[in-house]
């Protein structure tokens, strides 16, 4: 017996869900999704919460493209509320805290340094990289002018490095210098976090658009299923619930978890949430608050800023930490940690998924990167492209 699909994808994450879509839809193919978990959308799932704040479970998720095709595409699924993210650091000042811009920018200067000196040193970067610019620390440390020089190693120790140390859980000596030299001192009064075309929040949520994506009559969606307890990859053939299955199979989980493992888990850094809900309209200052110096948390994200919920009274926020990806029950891996080794225990995970020939990888766990939501939606189209071409 034949099976009744022509297309399996595995996940109903982003990648997943474009995938499904644009093969039915625009292939006319019958597409069977497995999804591990109990509902669709993958890391930007959001729900609401027991007092009704309207929450991402699996972190802050902020949309934001230049890709006017991306942004197109997914406008088919949702409206949006425009939403402009601003992220503040939360260090302390003396016998208290301030909060300043991140990223670093002119009045982020204003706040560490005070009017006079800031103005001073404002006129001064901006006659040398010019106004509205992005400078790295590592061409501000070059500078022969030694407050431009310091500057630098104040982003360096007061936005940066604790905060990087919390999020990989490395010392300041094993953080990669390539990164530390990249990070930006934005000469402008741009408060915005992110200074893409196209930025926004779904009207409803990402839960709705994914389910209106994924509602196709030739589509059908498995909950709660694990590929692992129906797909089987033996000797150059997929099985699909122990029968061949000839169609395209595009899988967006974890490429190690899909070979057992053989060769050693792919390291991540994991997440832990801890939710708090508060008999107030709002507790912090912004959406994304971020712990750049002390806490043993990264950031606070307080939810309603993001969706624009209309709630008084009730407010939810969640605190986030770091920690190594085990594999253990509950753990979700988010973030690959790119370096060499574990570039070439990739390579040979890829090269066992390139014996099967229609046989795709796609997505962050399986293709062991980090992608923004953009850069996932942009490379599931251009997939689905060249399989429909």
């Amino acid at each position: 017996m034949d099976h009744p699909f022509d297309c399996l994808v595995i996940g109903a994450g982003m990648a997943g869900a474009i995938c499904a879509r644009e093969l039915a839809e625009r292939g006319g193919k019958k597409v069977l999704v497995l999804e591990r978990r109990d509902h669709v959308g993958g890391n930007a799932y959001d729900c609401f919460d027991e007092a009704g704040v309207l929450i991402h479970r699996y972190g802050p998720h902020i949309f934001h493209t230049n890709d006017r095709r991306v942004f197109e595409y997914l406008s088919r699924f949702t409206a949006w509320r425009n939403y402009e993210h601003q992220v503040v650091a939360n260090i302390p000042a003396g016998e208290g805290r301030q909060e300043m811009p991140v990223p670093f920018n002119l009045i982020s200067m204003r706040t560490a340094f005070g009017k006079e000196k800031a103005d001073s040193l404002a006129k001064r970067l901006i006659a040398e990289y010019g106004a509205e610019k992005k400078v790295t620390i590592l061409e501000l440390r070059k500078n022969a002018d030694p407050e431009i020089a310091a500057l630098a190693d104040y982003v360096y120790e007061h936005v940066f490095v604790h905060y990087t140390m919390k999020q990989w859980g490395q010392r300041p000596e094993e953080i990669d210098p390539n990164t530390t030299a990249r990070v930006p001192v934005f000469l402008s009064e741009d408060c915005r976090y992110f200074q893409d075309a196209h930025q926004g929040m779904p009207m409803e949520g990402y839960t709705p658009m994914f389910e209106r994506m994924l509602d196709h009559p030739d589509i059908t969606v498995a909950l709660g299923a694990d590929a692992g307890d129906r797909l089987t990859l033996a000797d150059g053939t997929v099985l699909l619930d122990g029968m061949p299955f000839t169609g395209t199979v595009i899988y967006t989980g974890a490429v190690d978890e899909l070979f057992g493992c053989r060769y050693g888990r792919l390291p991540y850094r994991t997440l832990n949430f801890r939710f708090e809900t508060h008999p107030v309209d709002f507790w912090q200052s912004h959406g994304t608050v971020n712990y750049t110096v002390d806490q043993d948390y990264t950031r606070i994200t307080e939810f309603k800023y993001l969706t624009g919920q209309e709630l008084p009274g009730v407010t939810t926020i969640m605190k986030e930490y770091s920690a190594a990806y085990t594999g253990g029950e509950g753990e979700v891996p988010y973030y690959a940690i790119i370096n060499e080794a574990n570039n070439a225990l990739y390579a040979q995970y890829k090269a066992e998924a390139d014996r099967y020939p229609r046989f795709h990888l796609l997505g962050r766990l399986a293709e062991y990167k980090y992608y923004n939501m953009d850069a996932i939606a942009a490379r599931a189209l251009a997939l689905c492209d060249d399989l429909l071409k």
